[in-house]
């Protein structure tokens, strides 16, 4: 993108995953925000003299002109448009939580005022698939407070040193299911485990005992050295693409200890070649948002 391109962000997702609060932190960062646009003004804002400041614009079911083809078809145009450098960001959430953000704040779903949230949240979603598949970004908020929502905002979007590619590396147990918005994982269940040894069972991957215990697997080193080939083989490829955030994921049995020690040293790896780097270790960062919670039979403690 040359200096002279306009940055313009198109930030959508469902009613409740924090739209709201992704646009308060980009307007926070010297963004002109405008949210509920009409999609057909949008060319007319472009007509006009060219902006000093990168723009970006809420969009949601509330718009009045609001489709997935409207909102694919304006994308297009922007990406056609000489000086123009648009990007679609995505605030996605789990339906089971936006339900709940519902029911505690006894909110009307747009999509739904007159029934249950639920029905809104399953209708929303429907409509909104074909523009999630088109995200350059997207930020899963089910487990994120809005402060943690805003530091992502801030990660992925604007990240240090104006690096056109944001690199996001991150551990989870499969127990739990598949992080969204992954560009491409990883399973780690072939390598021995630290669960089984009682040293190491109460410590996790970002322990140096656990990771010379990971990496003594016989198959520890050609399996990282092949990733790290397929990965620094992909990031120029995405970065070429237009792509501003590539996210890889690495899965064991229950997130704290094979997976993390792997999410670790290659998050050292690519940013030792210069990658702006940021890690995510998701069943850790739950531990510590629910420090007293006990689970004793829960399948993320092994491994």
């Amino acid at each position: 993108m040359s200096d002279a391109q306009q940055r313009i962000i198109l930030l959508t997702g469902p009613s409740g995953a924090g739209r709201s609060t992704a646009i308060r932190a980009l307007e926070d960062l010297g963004f002109e925000a405008i949210d509920n646009l009409p999609l057909s003004l949008l060319p007319r804002l472009l007509e006009g003299p060219p902006m000093d400041r990168e723009l970006v614009l809420g969009l949601d079911v509330r718009n009045r002109d609001f489709s997935a083809n409207a909102l694919i078809e304006t994308l297009d145009r922007l990406q056609d448009m000489a000086g123009v450098a648009p990007e679609l960001v995505y605030v996605d959430c789990q339906p089971e939580v936006l339900l709940r953000r519902f029911s505690e704040t006894r909110r009307r779903h747009p999509l739904a005022p007159a029934e249950s949230p639920d029905q809104g949240i399953q209708r929303e979603l429907d409509l909104l698939v074909p523009i999630r598949a088109r995200a350059d970004i997207l930020i899963d908020s089910s487990d994120l407070t809005p402060h943690d929502l805003r530091a992502e905002i801030e990660r992925m979007v604007t990240p240090e040193d104006g690096a056109r590619l944001a690199v996001s590396v991150n551990s989870f147990s499969y127990k739990r299911g598949l992080p969204r918005g992954m560009d491409m994982v990883l399973d780690c269940r072939f390598l021995r485990n630290p669960y089984w040894e009682p040293s190491l069972r109460a410590l996790n991957g970002t322990s140096a005992e656990v990771a010379d215990y990971v990496g003594q697997d016989e198959r520890f080193d050609a399996f990282f050295a092949k990733v790290k080939d397929l990965t620094e083989l992909l990031l120029p490829a995405y970065l070429a693409e237009g792509k501003a955030h590539f996210a890889l994921g690495f899965g064991c049995t229950g997130g704290q200890h094979r997976s993390v020690a792997i999410a670790e040293k290659m998050s050292q790896a690519l940013a030792e070649h210069g990658w702006q780097v940021s890690t995510r270790h998701r069943e850790l960062e739950r531990a510590q948002q629910a420090p007293g919670r006990k689970q004793p039979h829960e399948p993320a403690d092994q491994g």
